[in-house]
């Protein structure tokens, strides 16, 4: 289910004070680095990623993948780095207005 606008709004609230925890170096999106993003999605909810790539096209293909792999949202996007939201359905930590 997509998050409304106070939802992302209440997230990005959220995210401000956060440090990107995962960083997308030069090799891209590797197998290791999807297994890393599960395991801190499941730990946190929200995260911060630093991309890398030269230019917006080449960041948001590497975002596009993954979000895709891992099911999260993207809740913002500024630069290079992007803040991802996935509830975790055994634990949820973030409760998240209606």
């Amino acid at each position: 289910m997509p998050l409304s606008p106070g939802q992302i709004r209440y997230l990005r609230g959220l995210a401000h004070s956060l440090k990107p925890v995962l960083l997308l170096g030069g090799k891209g999106v590797t197998a290791g680095m999807l297994n890393e993003l599960e395991e801190t999605l499941d730990d946190h909810e929200l995260i911060k990623v630093r991309l890398s790539g030269a230019d917006r096209g080449e960041r948001a293909a590497v975002l596009a993948r993954l979000i895709e792999s891992s099911g999260a949202e993207n809740v913002q996007t500024i630069g290079h780095i992007a803040v991802l939201y996935r509830r975790n359905p055994e634990r949820p930590r973030i409760a998240l207005p209606r």
